[in-house]
């Protein structure tokens, strides 16, 4: 069993931003295959988030989270998962739910009103989640369970800076320290939650040193280096998942990054933080840095990147044909699969929905 004991004040990093590795860095051992599947990911995943805030200016979705910056994170954290482990996401982890093989188009219907792409029947993928932190004691929950079953599986949690000054995330983290749960806590910290900074959230010098106060292990990360974010995350699995009862531990991840656009489309970050301030964290962006490691390891050169350019282009075209050709939700779904019993208010809201839609028509009530 590899791992990490590393003081949660130091990150851990394998590349730099030039994509050379550190001196006295390790580097993970992995298949070829696979680090082009990881840099294709990534490279998607930026292509996508681009598309939709564009399909969001054009009006035809609502608001969008983009997660340019994060790419690195989010792939290099799910290719240490097995394929039966569970990720509980945000509503931010746009390539992680991707390279946990969800369609790209079942994120565009979600994010376009249409909770049925939000509907992961046939992937160990929980519904995306966009109030902060309620998923963190869901994790938590799922991962007892599965313990108290004899099962043999990690579940990993996503969630922001901000969701750490959430309850919901001192209760989840609790419980698993106390129950041992097979949990990987990953706090992207990409420094901003919304317009409050990280050093409002907290007082702490970091994230990661808040698990000791929980009994286990904080770890803080690059998450800008998919490979150190893959290192860490396989030793956080491979705790969770130790057959010994006195040996299997939760951990908490922070994998210190940028949002390099808005909050969602629905926020204006020029308001609150300085383009010095992005362009300095640009400079540490995970795709090309990546992307350089990988040619001056011989594994990548400019035709295949061409390729792989050209193949996610077309990838993603196809998403939003099929995200838009898709025959829209009946508007009255909105009322559904929200209380397991009716209140009454939400009866009186759904009817005078309903005599409206007679005087006016669908089309006209819509507009």
């Amino acid at each position: 069993m590899s791992t990490l004991q590393r003081d949660p004040d130091k990150r851990v990093q394998v590349l730099d931003e030039e994509g050379r590795v550190y001196d006295g860095a390790t580097v993970p051992e992995l298949e070829e295959d696979e680090l082009i599947e990881m840099y294709r990911e990534m490279k998607i995943g930026r292509h996508f988030d681009q598309r939709a805030v564009s399909l969001q200016r054009q009006g035809r979705m609502g608001t969008f989270p983009p997660m340019s910056g994060q790419e690195g994170a989010q792939v290099g954290s799910v290719h240490a998962l097995a394929k039966d482990d569970w990720l509980i996401p945000s509503y931010r982890e746009h390539a992680a739910v991707y390279s946990s093989d969800v369609n790209l188009s079942e994120t565009l219907r979600y994010w376009m009103g249409d909770e049925r792409g939000n509907k992961m029947d046939d992937q160990p993928v929980f519904p995306s989640t966009v109030p902060i932190a309620t998923q963190i004691p869901h994790a938590t929950g799922m991962a007892w369970a599965s313990k108290l079953k004899g099962e043999d599986r990690v579940f990993m949690c996503y969630f922001g800076d901000g969701a750490t000054s959430e309850g919901d995330f001192h209760e989840g983290l609790n419980f698993a320290g106390v129950f041992d749960t097979p949990t990987v806590f990953f706090c992207n910290n990409n420094q901003w939650a919304i317009s409050v900074p990280r050093e409002r959230q907290t007082a702490s010098q970091t994230i990661a040193q808040k698990a000791t106060a929980y009994g286990f292990e904080g770890v803080q990360v690059d998450g800008m280096d998919p490979l150190a974010v893959y290192q860490v995350t396989e030793a956080a699995v491979e705790k969770a998942r130790e057959p010994d009862g006195d040996d299997r531990r939760p951990t908490l991840i922070e994998a210190v990054q940028y949002r390099f656009g808005a909050h969602t489309t629905a926020d204006d970050p020029s308001v609150y933080r300085d383009d010095d301030e992005v362009e300095q964290w640009k400079r540490r962006d995970p795709i090309p840095r990546f992307e350089a490691y990988l040619q001056n390891e011989g594994l990548l050169d400019e035709e295949r990147i061409d390729a792989i350019t050209t193949e996610i282009e077309a990838e993603v075209d196809d998403a939003i044909d099929a995200a838009e050709s898709t025959d829209r939700p009946d508007p009255s779904e909105m009322f559904e699969h929200v209380h397991s019993k009716t209140p009454d208010r939400v009866a009186d809201q759904r009817e005078a929905f309903e005599r409206l839609r007679d005087r006016h028509g669908d089309e006209e009530l819509l507009e």
